[in-house]
């Protein structure tokens, strides 16, 4: 496994060490599936049906949700578009078992770009357009971001935990 991560920057302001730690666990996420092919991301470790495929499908979704359709009010990506959710409300884990690894790393990249686009210039305590549903309540950028470092942080783990049981390799 090789890595591109950057560690975020140690003295900085509150943007700039926010979104580092979020490149950081965008990166640590692409490195934990760095090198697999289909069967690898397609691998699951019982009882668990979580793949590192999956989780990357699932990692774009987020990063639309939260950026494009909760701080913007844009409609979902024509990835999501079609989904019928209500039949099936994991189809981002599932699905990605009959996706190449090429389309799984583009829709991530592209997900990701659109999202790092999308908060440029957008101040911490911009607040969201849509409102969370638990509270009835918009929620700022800030939030948002934090959000995302724990949902990142979470499956991470997962991922180290996943990747060691394909190939053995282990890391930070």
């Amino acid at each position: 496994m090789s890595t591109d991560r950057t560690d975020p920057a140690y003295d900085a302001d509150e943007r700039t060490q926010l979104l580092g730690y979020l490149e950081y666990h965008r990166a640590t996420l692409l490195w934990k599936v760095d090198g697999l092919d289909a069967e690898q991301l397609a691998a699951q470790h019982p009882p668990s049906t979580m793949t590192l495929g999956g989780m990357l499908k699932h990692l774009a979704l987020v990063e639309d949700n939260w950026f494009s359709v909760f701080l913007h009010g844009n409609e979902y990506d024509a990835a999501w578009a079609d989904v019928d959710w209500d039949s099936d409300p994991d189809w981002d884990w599932h699905s990605a078992a009959d996706d190449e690894p090429a389309t799984l790393h583009g829709l991530f990249a592209e997900t990701v770009e659109r999202s790092r686009k999308l908060v440029e210039g957008v101040p911490l305590d911009q607040l969201s357009v849509r409102r969370l549903r638990s509270a009835d309540a918009p929620v700022n950028l800030r939030w948002i971001v934090l959000h995302m470092i724990e949902e990142y942080a979470r499956h991470n783990g997962h991922a180290d935990l996943l990747r060691e049981s394909i190939d053995g390799a282990t890391g930070e």
